[in-house]
C-alpha cells in the first residue's frame, strides 16, 4: 500500500491527516455548536442527508441514542423541496450533512427546519456553501479537496465531526479521548485491505454487508461503495433482519462482509455471521467472536462508538483494490459525478 495508483487510494491514505486537520482546526466551531445544543436541550434531533452523508446520519442516530438518550429521526428532503410542506420542529435540532453543501433539496429542507423552529447545524466540506448559509452553526469538515467521485475522507470526517459534536454535548471524557486518538488508529486502519475477503469476492456479482447498531451505518456505506466503485450488486442488512428473508438467496460461496464494533451488538452479529457461514456463505467478520466465519484483521479504537470509523477506513482500502482487480476505475464510476444536485 505504499504506491498509490488511483486518486481514491491516495485519498484513503490521506484519511488520518484529514482527521488530524479537523481535530486541530474544528474545535471552536464544535464548542459553539455543542454549547447551543446544551443550552437548547432538544427533546429530539432530525437529520437531513442523502447517499454517503445519510449513512453518517444513521451512525449519528445510533450514537446520539446510545450516548445521550436523544433520538434522531431522518427527514426526507422532498418534504420541503418537492411537496413544499412545512414541519413543526419547535424545540428540536436539525443536523444536515452534505460534503458539497450544494444539493438544492438538502438546502431547502435545512432552511425549512430552521424556519420551523429547529436549531440548525450544517456539516459540510464547504463552509461558504448554500447549506452553510441557511444554518445557525456550520461545522467545516476540513477534509481538503476530494477529487475521486467516491467519497472516502469526507465520509470519515463527517462521522468524526458528528461524533465529536455529540461527545462535547454529552461532556463524555472517554469518548473525547478516543476521538483525539483517532489519527493514529486510522493510520493503522488504512494499511489493512482484507486480501482474504477480496479473494472470496472474486468475480461474484452479488454480496451482503451486515452490521448492527452504529456499525450498521458503515455496512450501508460499504454496500454503496461496492455498487459505486465495483459495479457489484451489494445489499446492506442489520444482522437482526438478514435471516428473515434475504438469506434465501445465499448459495455456496456467497460472499458476506460482517462489520462489527466492539460493543454489546458484537456477539449477536457474530452469531448470525456463523449461521450464514454454516449455510454455505463465505463470511468475513471484523470480530474475534466468530467460529465458522473468517475473522478479518481489525483496528480497534479506544471507544465502541468510534470503532465504526476505523472499520470503514479499512473497508475503503479494500474496496479500491476490488475495483482495480475488476478493471474498473474507482475515480470515475460510470453514470456518476462528484456532486449530485437533487431537487
Amino acid at each position: 500500500m505504499t504506491n498509490p495508483q488511483t486518486q481514491m487510494r491516495r485519498e484513503v491514505l490521506e484519511i488520518p491527516v484529514a482527521v488530524e486537520r479537523l481535530l486541530k482546526n474544528g474545535r471552536d466551531e464544535i464548542a459553539r455548536a455543542s454549547d447551543a445544543l446544551r443550552s437548547q436541550n432538544p427533546a429530539y434531533l432530525v437529520s437531513v442527508a442523502r447517499g454517503s452523508s445519510d449513512h453518517v446520519a444513521t451512525y449519528l442516530k445510533y450514537a446520539s441514542e446510545l450516548l445521550l438518550g436523544t433520538p434522531i429521526a431522518s427527514i426526507g428532503p422532498s418534504i420541503a423541496s418537492i411537496y413544499g410542506k412545512r414541519l413543526n420542529l419547535e424545540g428540536s435540532a436539525c443536523l444536515s450533512v452534505s460534503q458539497s453543501g450544494k444539493s438544492p433539496d438538502i438546502v431547502e429542507m435545512a432552511r425549512m427546519a430552521r424556519s420551523g423552529g429547529a436549531l440548525s447545524i450544517a456539516m459540510t466540506n464547504d463552509p461558504t456553501s448554500p447549506l452553510a448559509q441557511v444554518a445557525d452553526h456550520t461545522l467545516n469538515l476540513h477534509a481538503g479537496p476530494e477529487l475521486s467521485v467516491a467519497a472516502t475522507k469526507t465520509f470519515v470526517n463527517s462521522a468524526v465531526v458528528g461524533i465529536w459534536l455529540l461527545a462535547e454535548w454529552a461532556e463524555d471524557d472517554a469518548l473525547r479521548r478516543s476521538i483525539q486518538n483517532l489519527p493514529s488508529k486510522l493510520q493503522q486502519a488504512v494499511q489493512i485491505d482484507w486480501p482474504e475477503a477480496r479473494a472470496a469476492i472474486g468475480n461474484r456479482n452479488s454480496i451482503f454487508c451486515l452490521g448492527r447498531g452504529p456499525a450498521y451505518a458503515v455496512s450501508n456505506e460499504a454496500a454503496l461503495k461496492f455498487k459505486e466503485t465495483c459495479q457489484l450488486h451489494a445489499e446492506s442488512y442489520s444482522s437482526a433482519e438478514v435471516l428473515h428473508g434475504p438469506v434465501s438467496i445465499v448459495d455456496g460461496g456467497f460472499p458476506v462482509v460482517a462489520l462489527a464494533a466492539r460493543d454489546e451488538a458484537e456477539q449477536a452479529l457474530a452469531t448470525v455471521a456463523d449461521e450464514m457461514a454454516f449455510k454455505g456463505a463465505k463470511v468475513f467478520a471484523t470480530s474475534g467472536k466468530v467460529a465458522q466465519a473468517t475473522q478479518l484483521q481489525t483496528v480497534r479504537t479506544d471507544h465502541p462508538l468510534t470503532d465504526p470509523i476505523a472499520l470503514i477506513a479499512s473497508f475503503y482500502a479494500m474496496v479500491e483494490r476490488v475495483a482495480a482487480s475488476r478493471g474498473i476505475n474507482p475515480d470515475a464510476p460510470r453514470h456518476l459525478k462528484k456532486v449530485t444536485e437533487t431537487v
